[in-house]
């Protein structure tokens, strides 16, 4: 199995992509690219068995429904009801409420925040993965998974905060890492790793899409399907990280 991890960004230059090879002794990076363009993106994607994505499938749902009523002419806001509240619904998905229940972390807003602008260049790129016939299904169900590697890192009870802007908390996940999956072989991308979050984010990502491949994450329940599928959903570990080891089980 292959299985790849992109850590995406609006631009190339800080996007990466990770691949990594299964085998019947476990997992190796073959190959870590920090700026990558769409064009390298949409090869890895395609390359791989699954593949996870770090970024936002789409908006919410009741978003998309404010800002087409708003075009069209005036919305409804709810009466008596605080901004915040209602608000809330705008700026949020299904799939973030459900990641900071499970985990305490709460993803960043697609409607609300900067990483709006990543997540038009992955409709993007998912629209061109449907064009080339790869199964897209923004639920997980196809042959990409939306990921959040920090909220990953959590439920694998490994380091998770403030890796992205401390070198010294960067090596430390690397090291925790490294002692949690002795069957990961980093190779000559440990030093890569260790110095660039973008490079770590993408290495979990794949190991994500490795549980994802393997029925370890979470699932929308019949009830939230829907707007998972238009929304997109979090493939978070519901298994320990030793469980995506060829061999592993899930206990």
């Amino acid at each position: 199995m292959l299985t790849v991890g992109i850590d995406l960004a609006a631009e190339a230059v800080r996007t990466a992509v990770a691949w990594l090879d299964w085998s019947p002794g476990g997992a190796r990076v073959r190959d870590i690219r920090i700026g990558a363009d769409d064009d390298l993106v949409v090869e890895a994607l395609t390359g791989a068995d699954k593949a996870g994505v770090d970024c936002p499938f789409g908006w919410p749902d009741g978003f998309v429904d404010f800002v087409t009523a708003h075009r069209a002419g005036h919305v409804d806001v709810p009466a008596g009801t605080p901004g915040r509240v209602w608000r809330r619904e705008l700026t949020h998905r299904v799939t973030d409420r459900v990641v900071h229940d499970l985990t305490g972390r709460r993803p960043l807003s697609v409607s609300a925040d900067r990483i709006g602008h990543t997540a038009m260049r992955c409709a993007a790129l998912l629209a061109e993965l449907a064009r080339r016939g790869l199964p897209v299904d923004r639920g997980g169900g196809g042959a990409v998974v939306e990921v959040y590697p920090a909220a990953s890192l959590r439920c694998w009870g490994l380091p998770h905060e403030g890796y992205k802007k401390d070198l010294g908390a960067l090596g430390r996940l690397a090291d925790g890492l490294r002692a949690a999956a002795p069957w990961l072989d980093l190779g000559p991308y440990d030093g890569c790793c260790r110095s660039s979050d973008h490079a770590m984010d993408a290495v979990v990502a794949a190991l994500t899409a490795r549980a994802a491949a393997r029925g370890l994450v979470t699932a929308p329940t019949p009830e939230q399907t829907r707007r998972a599928r238009s929304e997109g959903w979090i493939a978070l570990p519901s298994s320990p990280l030793a469980a995506l080891r060829p061999g592993g089980t899930a206990g």
